[in-house]
């Protein structure tokens, strides 16, 4: 069984020969290539080149196309900061009153030339990898999150809790969930085998479950089901510790959820080992990047073990690695993968 079929196999909830890995590793990516995060964003060469090497390097089953949590909202006319070494990001709103919403002009992605790296680069690395690797394309922000990076996070935050605003927050939530989709749809066209996006402004350290359920659940269904329609498997990831919203994230039909390590794992397996693939979730930094093999070894034959009794399963990090991350490190959480029983 070869690295897409563990994956595949994982989804479906059947068995895979050995633990699948997928890896949301491009930062450590670029570095050991040797490119700036600058002409990774701006080179779907280089992008696919970079993932192809680390590939070949540590043998994971699963690429994570992923670029910054910036570009849809670029798209949307969002002011975004570009370090050459790190990752895009927001420097604030566009919308200086809610109201704006109304104003807003629809924005075709197959135009915007950063999406357009996100989609050359998926289609390079589906073509190179045929059906032997995993590719799950990710599509940046999911729209609750989408909504607070146009409108600003603690304008968000206030405008969800004034009732005389919640017709032009579903407004904003509507504008999104179509640049959402679309970039899922425009993904879906390179060949990718999945799709994903992130809404971590939608977990419980940013809002209560209360406002989650009322803003953000009915999107991300939304999405999930879109995703579905495509014909892709989805999966969501939400930042920090997710035990409040997990059976909700749950119930928004997605295939996978891609759990922070502050999520208590025990009570992850306990909702999730038989109706949806858990990935994740060692820590990025604490362990992945600061800690030694053996913290990594440790780490990963744990969480392995609370797990065994369930095929829905892939490996990763519970976020994005840092680009520093020791290659040694990699290398043991594979070998303590593969080695497995």
């Amino acid at each position: 069984m070869n690295g897409h079929g563990r994956i595949a196999a994982a989804l479906r909830g059947m068995w895979p020969d050995k633990i699948p890995v997928m890896l949301h590793n491009f930062q450590m990516a670029a570095r050991e290539s040797g490119i700036t995060m600058d002409q990774f964003r701006r080179d779907p060469h280089a992008l696919a080149g970079a993932f192809i090497a680390a590939i070949e390097r540590y043998g994971y089953d699963g690429v994570v196309v992923d670029v910054d949590t910036a570009t849809l909202a670029e798209a949307a006319g969002v002011p975004v900061d570009f370090p050459r070494n790190e990752p895009a990001r927001v420097k604030g709103g566009r919308m200086h009153d809610l109201r704006d919403v109304a104003t807003l002009s629809p924005v075709d992605l197959r135009d915007s030339a950063r999406v357009q790296v996100w989609l050359k680069g998926s289609r390079l690395l589906k073509d190179h990898f045929g059906d032997k690797i995993w590719i799950r394309g990710n599509c940046d922000q999911s729209p609750f999150t989408l909504a607070a990076l146009l409108r600003g996070m603690d304008c968000w935050m206030t405008d969800l809790l004034d009732p005389d605003r919640s017709d032009d927050v579903i407004r904003l939530l509507d504008y999104c969930f179509a640049l959402t989709t679309q970039f899922i749809a425009l993904m879906a066209e390179t060949g990718v085998d999945m799709v994903s996006n992130g809404d971590s402004t939608a977990g419980p350290a940013m809002i209560s479950p209360a406002l989650y359920r009322r803003f953000a659940l009915p999107y991300e269904r939304r999405v999930a089901a879109f995703a579905h329609q495509q014909g892709l498997p989805y999966i969501l990831h939400i930042c920090g510790d997710t035990g409040l919203i997990l059976e909700d994230m749950m119930a928004t039909g997605a295939d996978g959820l891609e759990l922070d390590y502050k999520t208590d794992v025990m009570r992850a397996h306990a909702l999730m080992q038989h109706r949806i693939a858990f990935v994740g979730n060692i820590d990025p930094s604490g362990i992945l990047a600061r800690g030694t093999p053996h913290d990594v070894a440790v780490a990963v034959d744990t969480l392995l073990r609370v797990f065994a009794d369930t095929p829905r399963f892939i490996l990763n990090a519970g976020c994005a690695l840092p680009p520093d991350t020791p290659s040694e490190n990699i290398q043991m959480l594979m070998a303590t993968a593969r080695g497995f029983r």
